[in-house]
């Protein structure tokens, strides 16, 4: 009995611990946000640190840059089929972060630093709704700090390149039913891990009016050690496992090429493609390290996931209105990684649009103000074939998904 117990709950922590394509998050600066992302061909502000470092070479003097991106997620679910009742998310925000400072050491040569919350985000539902068994609360946070030098080979060609320190936590919550025992039990983790990384970029510009950038964002191998606990009826709490839990996890690599194009006087056109490296979350393995199998060793059990590689493309324009005031506009589009069998209420996923608006202000010559806001849909997913159960046996979690999101950003500039 306790090693079926021990099974469910692996099965139970291994299931929720994603860091997906809705857990990712690419808004690290308004006026990039408010160009649809579509920021790293320009790379001509201090959130180059994050975006192509190449391009921190364009600034002169020293450089700080600082804000937030208020992110509110909306999501609905109408299901198990044939059911139509429909569950809503709880109403949460989330507020990741970015903060820039570059330097120009000599003409050729500059340094950045920045602080960026890269992933992040989270779900939280009804502890009582009937998905009860999948997901009642997930949260992820992840900040990656980031030093980086850039040269200037010619007038035409910068490159950079960086280490990242990477460190995140991690909450997840849901019920359990203790069969053959009455009522359910609460499983609660509770973990963090670190990693570290690299970023690397190009900017050429073959002609003052067009410029081409590259950037990698390299995988970052996190290494959770956490804590499990549970609640629930007295006579079943001393046979499920708790205590001490480690999971590796990648957070994947990224490729974006870039282009910018000053197609009109004050008119400056922007387009990105990016490449998220998702393949590399195919298993879960999990280990518990106060619970041995019949060999003596520690347990581990794996989990599928089967991730796929996916994709963004980003468009973009900001029109130089006066000396003051710039005019922006995005949209993107994102491919999710997540095939139908593998979604769940941790993470609603699905392909989404995104439309993008801002503007920048010059409050003096030393001072600007950024600001942007992103409208996100998701595209309705209806799943058919789900392999996520939410009760006992094959009960297979189909059902139509609804989400959407709005995004808040905010920057503040200052140059020495």
């Amino acid at each position: 009995m306790k090693k079926t117990l021990t099974i469910i709950f692996s099965v139970l922590i291994l299931s929720n611990f994603v860091l997906a394509s809705g857990f990712q998050i690419n808004e690290h600066g308004a006026r990039a946000m408010s160009l649809g992302g579509a920021f790293t061909g320009l790379a001509n502000d201090a959130s180059a640190v994050f975006f192509n470092p190449a391009g921190i070479t364009q600034l002169n003097g020293t450089n700080f840059m600082g804000g937030v991106t208020l992110i509110q997620p909306i999501s609905s679910f109408r299901g198990p089929s044939p059911s139509i009742a429909e569950s809503k998310l709880e109403d949460q925000v989330f507020t990741p972060i970015n903060l820039y400072i570059t330097h120009k050491i000599n003409d050729d040569l500059s340094a950045g630093f920045s602080v960026n919350n890269p992933y992040g985000l989270g779900t939280k539902w009804d502890p009582d709704w009937v998905g009860r068994y999948l997901a009642i609360e997930t949260e992820i946070r992840t900040f990656y700090f980031t030093g980086v030098l850039a040269y200037k080979i010619s007038d035409q060609l910068s490159v950079g390149a960086g280490a990242v320190f990477a460190y995140g936590d991690v909450i997840i919550a849901r019920k359990t039913s203790l069969t053959p025992f009455a009522g359910e039990a609460l499983i609660h983790l509770e973990g963090d891990g670190s990693a570290f990384g690299f970023t690397a970029g190009l900017l050429y510009n073959p002609i003052p009016e067009v410029s081409f950038g590259i950037n990698y964002r390299s995988q970052a191998d996190i290494e959770f050690e956490g804590d499990g606990t549970a609640t629930g009826p007295e006579q079943a709490m001393a046979l499920l496992p708790t205590g001490s839990i480690s999971a590796p996890l990648s957070a994947p690599s990224n490729l974006v090429f870039g282009l910018a194009v000053n197609a009109i006087e004050n008119l400056t056109i922007t387009a990105d493609i990016q490449f998220v490296g998702w393949s590399s979350y195919d298993k879960l393995q999990l280990t518990f390290n106060d619970v041995f199998d019949e060999n003596g060793d520690k347990l581990v059990e794996t989990s599928i996931r089967d991730y796929e590689n996916s994709f963004i493309s980003r468009l973009g324009c900001e029109y130089k209105l006066n000396e003051e005031w710039d005019l922006r506009a995005g949209v993107l589009y994102d491919v999710n990684p997540v095939s139908d069998e593998r979604v769940d209420p941790t993470l609603p996923d699905s392909d989404r649009l995104g439309l993008n608006v801002g503007f920048g202000y010059k409050i003096t010559e030393n001072i600007s103000l950024d600001l942007a806001y992103f409208f996100l849909r998701f595209d309705e997913r209806k799943i058919t074939n789900s392999l996520e159960s939410y009760s006992d046996g094959a009960a297979p979690f189909n059902g139509v998904y609804n989400s959407t999101a709005h995004l808040f950003g905010i920057n503040f500039s200052y140059k020495l």
